[in-house]
Parts: structure tokens; C-alpha cells; sequence
């Protein structure tokens, strides 16, 4: 079916799956829409049909693209999980043993638009932010249900615990983009498995 004559739910979400692809190769404000447009073979009225301009259409990308991968990804394993730390630890393993060199190529898309956008657009910040709050928030109530089944250590702060998970967790893509480097990645990834099993209480202190 030609590009013009697809539903108009299937439009936008091809458009979407495009525009992703440019800014997570190129970044938010050096993403081309005539790129997009040719990577789709849509037309300019399909763009401006759906999304009134390059900012909607960026914003809406991180609503409906990023963030329900990132839930699929990275929230789903923890969400009824009462053994938070090890669900953790076969999430690190998992993407240790990612074969995709966009990882460390091209870097996290949330994390990348989190330090490009953040600093110039509060529409941007507002929106990213909460993807950040929302993933912070499934791993600190996951580490609250690990607590409560005695998984966890009595005296960790589920909250505080959480931030430091996804944020060292994002460091490590971060920097291993930097390096371009899938043997730091993966050496930043084991540390914060070491991370994790502090978090265990002693009755499990063996295990580590």
C-alpha cells in the first residue's frame, strides 16, 4: 500500500518510528524532518496533519515512543516482582549480553534527550522528566516490595536506592557512548551488580 493511502493511525505511528530513529541518531535539534519525511515517504501534509511542528512531533516521540519502550523494557520485570534484586540482576545481564551496537553507538534515547533538550526547553524537561519519575518510581516501589518480604536490607531507602539504580544506570550508557566502548559498558554494568547485591540482607550476605 502506498504511503498516502495508509490509515490514519498507521501514519502517525510511521512517522513516529521514523522521527525516533533520526533523533536517536542525530539528536533532537539536528534531526531532519525532510529526512523523516523521506525515510516514510509521506508528504509534508501526512507531518503537519499529525503533529502541528517539529517540537510536537519531538515531544510526542518521547510519550509514545520512548516511554513505552522503556515500560516494556525496563519496568514490566519489576512490577510484581517481590525478589527485586535479583529481577535487577537478570535485567543487567540482559542487556550485558545485548549484541546491538546502537547501544554504545548511539546511547540511551531518554538520556540523550535528557542532556540535550533539558537545558533549553522546559516542555522537554517537564516531559522527560516525568519518563525519569515514572522509571524511578516502578524500581522504588519494587525494592519497597522486596523490602516488606525481606529480600532487601531493612535499612534501605527504597526511594534514594531507586534514583541511584537508574541514574547509575544511565551513567553507564552515558559514558560508555563517550568511550565507545562495549567492554566499559559492560564493566560499569557489573559494578552496579555489585551495587545491587549490597542490598541484600546479611541472612543473604553468602549469596554475593
Amino acid at each position: 500500500m502506498h504511503a498516502s493511502a495508509k490509515t490514519p493511525d498507521l501514519t502517525r505511528q510511521t512517522l513516529l518510528e521514523a522521527a525516533f530513529a533520526e533523533i536517536h541518531r542525530n539528536g533532537f535539534q539536528a534531526a531532519s524532518l525532510a529526512q523523516i519525511l523521506g525515510d516514510t515517504g509521506l508528504t509534508k501534509g501526512a507531518l503537519y496533519h499529525h503533529f502541528p511542528d517539529k517540537k510536537a512531533l519531538g515531544l510526542a516521540v518521547v510519550d509514545e515512543v520512548i516511554r513505552p519502550r522503556l515500560a516494556a523494557m525496563m519496568f514490566a520485570p519489576l512490577e510484581d516482582t517481590r525478589q527485586p534484586l535479583e529481577a535487577m540482576q537478570a535485567l543487567l545481564a540482559a542487556k550485558a549480553a545485548e549484541d546491538d551496537p546502537a547501544v554504545v553507538a548511539l546511547g540511551c534515547p531518554l538520556n540523550n534527550l535528557m542532556q540535550e533538550m533539558s537545558p533549553v526547553d522546559e516542555d522537554f524537561r517537564l516531559r522527560l522528566n516525568q519518563v525519569f519519575e515514572a522509571w524511578v518510581g516502578v524500581v522504588a516501589a519494587a525494592l519497597g516490595r522486596g523490602l516488606r518480604a525481606g529480600q532487601v536490607r531493612a535499612d534501605v531507602d527504597p526511594a534514594a536506592a531507586a534514583f541511584f539504580i537508574v541514574s547509575a544506570l544511565e551513567g553507564c550508557v552515558g559514558m560508555s557512548k563517550n568511550t565507545q566502548s562495549v567492554a566499559a559498558y559492560r564493566s560499569c554494568l557489573v559494578q552496579l551488580g555489585r551495587f545491587l547485591d549490597t542490598l541484600k540482607p546479611e541472612a543473604h550476605a553468602a549469596d554475593r
